[in-house]
C-alpha cells in the first residue's frame, strides 16, 4: 500500500485519532480471555449543560442543553443554523465557549478521552487519499486506530460490505462519486464499532437508494448506541429517529418525538388550489411548505393559525410541516434538557 501524498485535514486527522479501538473480538485479542467489555445501553448518556460556542464575537450555538441516550437523534435545521459547530463540540473537536458536555458522568471538556475512546465521527466535509483503493484508505485509518493488520483487514472487508462497495473497494477513490466516497467516510466511521456514532450532513452526494440503505443501516445500528444525525432535510429522519431536536440560529428551538412534534402543528396546516398569480401574496402572510402546478393552478400547502388564502382547508401536518412551523416559531420550553 502506498503512503498519502497529502497531509490529513484538520478534521481527517481530530476523526482518525478519536474513533475508539475496536473490541476485542477485532482486535487480534482472543474475546475469550480477555476483560469484558461493556456495551450496558443503561449507562450510555451524552448531555449538554447550557452549552454556547461564539466564533470572533458571534455566537454560533446558544445556551443549548439536550440530554441524550441510546437511540437515533435527528438534529436538524437549516444550513447555517449550527449544527456542525455542535457536532465538532460533540465530537471533542473544538471545546464550548460556556457550558458543559457529560458523557457518561465525566466531564468530556475538561477529560475528552473517554468520549473520544468510543466515538465514530463523520464530518461533513470529509477529505480522501485519491491514490488510495477504498480498502487501502481504510486499511491506513485501521492502523492509525491500532488495529492490527489481519483485524483491520476482515473489519474493512466487512464495512465494505456494509456499505456497498466490496466491488469497487480496490479502484482509487479519486475516482469515485460524491455518493461513494460518502460510504468511505461511513465506513471509517464505524471501524471502532462505536458507542457514540455521529454523523453530519452524512446523505449529501448520495442517490435515493443510498439514502435509504444509510437511513436502514443506522436505524439497524441504533439499536445498542446512540446515533446523532445532523442535516436539513427532513426526509432523512422521518423514518428513523425517536428524537428530534430542531435548531436555528444557533437555538434550540423545539425537541421531542416525531408524535410530539406532529401535535404542535396540529390546525395549522392548510391545503387549497389557487391561480399562479396569487402565490406571491400568499407567501407574504403564510409559510408556504409545498406548491404542485396543475392544469386548473396551484396546490398550495402552507403553515399559519388562520386560513391563508380563500377556499382554504385544514389537513393533517408532517414532519416538514411540523419542522417549518419550528423553525418560524419563537422560542419554545422544549429547548430545556429532558
Amino acid at each position: 500500500m502506498s503512503l498519502p501524498t497529502r497531509p490529513l485535514l484538520r478534521d481527517e486527522v481530530e476523526c482518525s485519532r478519536k474513533v475508539v479501538l475496536a473490541p476485542p473480538s477485532i482486535r487480534g485479542v482472543d474475546p475469550v480471555t480477555a476483560p469484558p467489555v461493556e456495551w450496558s445501553a443503561e449507562v450510555m448518556q451524552l448531555e449538554l449543560n447550557h452549552v454556547t460556542k461564539t466564533y470572533r464575537g458571534k455566537q454560533a450555538v446558544t445556551d443549548v442543553s439536550l440530554r441524550v441516550g441510546p437511540g437515533v437523534l435527528g438534529l436538524l435545521g437549516p444550513n447555517g443554523a449550527g449544527k456542525s459547530s455542535l457536532m465538532r463540540i460533540l465530537s471533542t473537536i473544538t471545546r464550548p465557549t460556556t457550558g458543559t458536555v457529560m458523557w457518561n458522568g465525566t466531564d468530556i471538556v475538561a477529560r475528552p478521552e473517554p468520549l473520544r475512546r468510543v466515538l465514530g465521527y463523520l464530518p461533513q466535509d470529509f477529505g480522501v487519499y485519491p491514490n488510495l483503493s477504498a480498502g487501502e484508505f481504510l486499511r491506513y485509518l485501521a492502523a492509525v486506530k491500532g488495529l492490527t493488520s489481519r483485524s483491520a483487514k476482515e473489519r474493512v472487508d466487512e464495512l465494505l460490505e456494509l456499505v456497498n462497495l466490496t466491488e469497487t473497494g480496490s479502484r482509487p477513490v479519486g475516482t469515485f462519486s460524491g455518493g461513494m466516497r460518502q460510504r468511505v467516510g461511513i465506513a471509517q466511521a464505524l471501524l471502532g464499532d462505536p458507542e457514540l456514532l455521529i454523523v453530519d450532513e452524512p446523505t449529501v452526494g448520495l442517490d435515493p437508494e443510498e439514502r435509504m440503505r444509510f437511513r436502514n443501516l443506522l436505524g439497524d445500528l441504533a439499536n445498542d448506541r446512540i446515533v446523532i444525525l445532523s442535516t436539513h432535510i427532513v426526509s432523512d429522519i422521518e423514518s428513523i429517529a425517536d428524537d428530534i431536536a430542531i435548531l436555528t440560529a444557533g437555538e434550540l428551538r423545539r425537541r421531542g418525538t416525531p408524535e410530539e412534534l406532529l401535535r404542535s402543528a396540529d390546525g395549522l396546516v392548510w391545503e387549497a388550489m389557487v391561480p399562479v398569480d396569487a402565490v406571491t401574496e400568499i407567501r407574504q402572510r403564510a409559510t408556504i411548505t409545498r406548491t404542485v402546478r396543475t392544469a386548473q393552478g396551484v396546490r398550495v400547502r402552507a403553515v399559519a393559525h388562520t386560513p391563508p388564502m380563500p377556499g382554504a382547508r385544514p389537513v393533517e401536518p408532517d414532519l416538514e410541516d411540523a419542522y417549518v412551523n419550528a423553525v418560524h416559531s419563537p422560542m419554545a420550553p422544549a429547548g430545556a434538557i429532558r
